[in-house]
């Protein structure tokens, strides 16, 4: 392109007497010479080089009105190939530089064969031996050498381990919250029991208490009915009831911050609540939720099977053979027919 480089040497060369308007003037003339150009050796579409989009991107940059000009290629391309210049500038400069040396095999050996000797010995000690022998190593480069040995097992048991061994003598309660038809805040209260998955008791209210919670609990645990544990979270309201539970003879087990798996069987609960009931209804009032709650209690221990159960229900529905001769399947509906239990209809 012999042309292309006569014009850029004029337009660099110094001219004290030209004004701004005479290099604008030269830049667009440039720009319709270089089209013209393209145009005149391309049989369709005009093919465009590497030079021809470093020129279009030089004008883009010392010349203010190079818009008006395009007539071969949109101004959005050339600011395209812009960008796509400016990526791979920064893709040069951000090219990995040489890492440092590797370490000599000898060195791991040597570190390998001190771990091995002594195996009390963690990578600061072998990193102080190394010293002692005047080689130069960083104590990170003796850690990524060091062989992996079995972890020393945990003292005491998991948290996942406490509800397994207890879960025929642990409860659990927590709130759920519900907007009514007229964006009042409802709160419900589920205490649940992890042997069988069983709702021992609920209820809903709109001022939640410490004193409202402890006639709760009252009401779930009548006489010799208690738990051994009973789990729940930071909320003050539980936080005021802890030595009220003491003195039902329960242990209060309260999660850690901001740790909701660990109590996870209730929150899985009311989960199903919300996906089963509640996002499918709009409440009234407090009397409208708590009909709607129990309705689903006595639904989820009656009629719905659950995985952690084996597939059954927590007030052992039992199966049901198929009756001899014709019969059919009976569908008895739910909840307002949200849900349905499945019944053999046996002929008369």
């Amino acid at each position: 392109m012999p042309w292309f480089f006569r014009w850029w040497f004029s337009l660099l060369r110094p001219r004290p007497e030209a004004s701004s308007d005479v290099h604008h003037l030269a830049l667009e003339n440039l720009a319709l010479r270089h089209q013209l150009a393209l145009l005149q050796r391309a049989k369709r579409r005009p093919p465009l080089c590497t030079w021809d989009r470093i020129l279009w991107v030089a004008l883009k940059r010392f010349w203010p009105r190079w818009q008006s000009a395009c007539v071969v290629v949109k101004p959005a391309t050339v600011v395209a190939w812009h960008r796509a210049g400016f990526r791979a500038l920064w893709r040069w400069k951000s090219r990995a530089k040489a890492g440092r040396r590797s370490t000599h095999a000898d060195r791991v050996a040597l570190i390998r064969r001190m771990a091995e000797e002594n195996p009390l010995w963690g990578a600061p000690r072998i990193h102080g031996e190394l010293r002692m022998l005047g080689i130069r190593i960083s104590q990170a480069t003796v850690a990524r050498y060091l062989p992996k040995r079995p972890k020393p097992p945990r003292q005491g048991q998991t948290w996942k381990a406490f509800l397994a061994n207890h879960r025929e003598h642990l409860a659990a309660m927590d709130f759920f919250t519900v907007p009514t038809a007229t964006f009042r805040q409802l709160y419900g209260l589920v205490i649940l029991h992890h042997g069988r998955r069983e709702v021992v008791h609920v209820n809903v209210t709109a001022h939640p208490t410490a004193a409202w919670v402890r006639q709760q609990l009252r009401e779930a645990f009548p006489g010799d009915q208690t738990p051994k544990y009973l789990i729940f979270d930071r909320d003050t309201i539980f936080g005021a009831t802890r030595d009220f539970i003491r003195s039902l003879g329960v242990e209060p087990k309260v999660i850690a911050y901001r740790s909701p798996w660990q109590n996870g069987v209730v929150e899985r609960f009311m989960g199903t609540l919300r996906r089963e009931l509640l996002n499918h209804v709009i409440v009234r009032d407090e009397t409208h939720l708590l009909r709607l709650v129990k309705a689903f209690v006595a639904y989820y221990h009656e009629d719905r099977t659950h995985l952690g159960l084996g597939k059954e229900t927590p007030k052992h529905r039992g199966r049901e053979d198929p009756p001899d001769g014709h019969s059919n399947v009976k569908a008895s509906p739910r909840l307002g027919g949200l849900h349905h239990r499945y019944t053999w209809n046996k002929a008369a």
